[in-house]
Formats: structure tokens, sequence, C-alpha cells
């Protein structure tokens, strides 16, 4: 860890960017935010390297290495995506092993017949001087039914310790779909590395369900992460109008969409039977009206000490990040709205190893933003 604090803040000394830091007020008193890079396309994940660089996404199917604030030109090999509307490549994640076998896992909108899905693809990252391509590209797993639609991909890509991979994906705009355990949309799944099934999911033994399903009853979970305190994946996922969701997801359990909600339709109109009905899980926490919240991570640093442990969710209306405070037990007792309109619809939030806070926005001349504290 030592060594990689060392080449991170040795990338960060050589770079010269050519914005100044800004400084916001917050809690924890004053911040620093530093632009590293511009120009993205509409960037929608990132994920750290061992060696302090960064891997990001862009949505209409790029992949980029930034070293520093040096920005790679498109990274070869990336799997064919459908960018269309919400879709395209979206998350991206580094395996824990990434040091021995150059592993990553991308998810990304996969055209097909019927139209797309959801799809996740592992490779192997080969960097070669100063360059970088992916090699052994394969695809492990592919949404059952693919369709014409172009919102509701989900997706992000969560490496649980156990070894397993979880995935969101969203219910591509038809809600109803949410509910059907077969169908995998609305879903949060779990696979192994090799797109093999664990044997202890929910509907792995039985026909009840698609065999991958942990989790049903999903609107469009896009933030999702692994939260050391309560040893649990955490989702984040858009409502309509209000009814943004923070959930816990437990093993085949129902999270209640569109059955039950905490908002309402774009038109006004009640959502099924209201907040709540036996059979249906409750969120840990919601937004009404909605703060559409994309990325999420768990605060887990020594730059920040009042935030740790907190949630720490982006989002994409009001231009915000908001921080869901958290008592001893991980339960949210609070919420401080973070950089409100400075920088623009922001995709996704991902805490570095220095500690820092590294935002996405999702623009056509998008930006990586870290957040610091000044020395």
């Amino acid at each position: 860890m030592k060594c990689l604090l060392l080449a991170m803040s040795f990338a960060f000394s050589q770079s010269g960017t050519a914005m100044a830091a800004q400084t916001f007020k917050t809690q924890a008193g004053p911040v620093s935010a530093q632009t590293l890079a511009r120009g993205l396309e509409n960037p929608w994940g990132l994920a750290f390297l061992p060696d302090g660089a960064a891997l990001v996404t862009e949505r209409a199917g790029r992949l980029r290495l930034l070293e520093g604030e040096t920005l790679s030109s498109p990274i070869e090999g990336v799997p064919e995506v459908a960018a269309n509307g919400q879709g395209g490549l979206l998350d991206i994640a580094v395996a824990e092993d990434f040091a021995q076998s150059g592993t990553i896992y991308l998810s990304y909108s996969q055209p097909g017949e019927g139209g797309a899905g959801t799809a996740i693809a592992r490779a192997r990252l080969i960097r070669d001087a100063g360059t970088a391509r992916l090699e052994d590209v394969k695809t492990i797993f592919s949404m059952n039914r693919k369709t014409a639609t172009t919102q509701h991909f989900g997706s992000r890509i969560v490496l649980h310790p156990d070894g397993t991979l979880f995935f969101t994906i969203g219910d591509r705009g038809d809600g109803k779909r949410a509910q059907d355990p077969k169908d995998h949309a609305g879903s949060v799944l779990r696979i192994n590395p090799d797109g093999t099934i664990p044997e202890d999911n929910p509907f792995a033994r039985d026909q009840n369900g698609a065999p991958e399903i942990w989790s049903i009853g999903h609107r469009n979970p896009q933030g999702a992460f692994y939260d050391p305190m309560t040893q649990a994946v955490w989702t984040v996922e858009h409502g309509a109008r209000g009814g943004d969701e923070v959930n816990r997801p437990e093993a085949g359990k129902n999270y209640g969409w569109p059955v039950i909600s905490y908002g309402r339709h774009y038109s006004g109109l009640k959502i099924g039977e209201g907040t709540q009905a036996p059979g249906y899980e409750q969120p840990l926490h919601y937004w009404d009206p909605s703060i559409a919240p994309s990325g999420a991570d768990v605060y887990r640093g020594a730059m920040f000490p009042q935030w740790q442990d907190d949630v720490l969710v982006a989002a994409l209306k009001y231009n915000l990040v908001s921080r869901l405070d958290r008592d001893e037990n991980g339960q949210i007792v609070g919420e401080e709205r973070l950089f409100e309109g400075a920088f623009g619809r922001i995709r996704d939030v991902n805490v570095a190893p220095d500690g820092s806070i590294w935002l996405l926005t999702d623009e056509r001349d998008g930006a990586i933003i870290r957040i610091f504290r000044e020395d």
C-alpha cells in the first residue's frame, strides 16, 4: 500500500493541470477539487490499478487509461457495444489478483437478437511501451432477453470478498419484468469469475428463477458496492418521480418495483400498491423528490476521517454528491449534499487508494475530478 500511495503521489506531482483547484465548504471542513482530465464522452465507470493509474469507460464504447493527468488513446479490444440511449460501455472492475493476471471485467449493452441487453465481459489488460490493449476477451454473462428499448441497463459490477461477481441490471423500461424471477431484467445477479453459477445462489438448484439471479424487484440500480462494515453488497437505484432507493439485497428477496415505491409515476399517478406490501422489502433509505442517483461507494480512507464508513452517492439531478452519514451499526442517520451545481451531472464516485474521492461527470465533454484535502 505504501508503494501504491507513493506512486500516486509521484503521478500527481509530475502533472500540470490547467485548472486551479477549487475549494468547497463541508461539514468536515474545507476540501479541494482538481480536474485531472477532460474531453471524455459521457464517462461512466472508473477503476484503479495497483500502480496508481486508472481505467475509465466512455459510454460511446471507448476504454481509456489515465496515468497522472495523461489520458491514453482508446484501448483496443473492447467488445462491440450498442451505444444508444442509456446503453453503451458501462462499468469496469479490476480483479484482486490484477498484478499477476491483468484481469478486468466490463459491463456493457450487448447488441443481439431482439435489440440489446446487459452483458459482462472478462479480459486481460496488456500494457507495453506506453500502449495498452485487451486480450482474451470473453463474454461471461449475457442477458436472457434482449429488447429494442434503450434505457435501464443498470449496471455496476461488485467484486465480493468471497470471489464472486455481483452486478445489476435495470428493468429495461418495462417494470413488470422486475417481478419475474426468470427474467434477468430488474435484478441483482451473482456469478463466478468464469461465468459459472455459484451453488448457493437462491435459484441455482431449482426451476423457480434464473440461476444467476440474487434478488429481484429493482427498477434501475446504477450504484453498487461492497460494504465492509455490514459485510454485504449495497445498491442504489433510480426511482421514477421520487423513490430513489438504497438497498442491501439479500438472496432470493423481492425489493418491490413496481408493486411498491416511495415515488410516483412521471405523470403524477400512484405507483402500484403504495409504499409497502407483504412480501416486499423496504429500502434502507430513499429520496423523494428524486436526485437521480448513479454510482456509489463507501468511504474507507485516511484523508477524510469524519466520513469513515459513510456512503457516497453520485447524483445526475441537482449535480451533487450525497454523503449518507452512518452510525456505528451501519444505519443511515443523516445526509450532507456536496458540490451541488459545481461540476454538472455526476455519473460516478470512487474512493481512491490514497483516500481522495474521484468523480466522473456525465457530459459530452466529461471530466475526472479529484476531491482531496490540502495538507
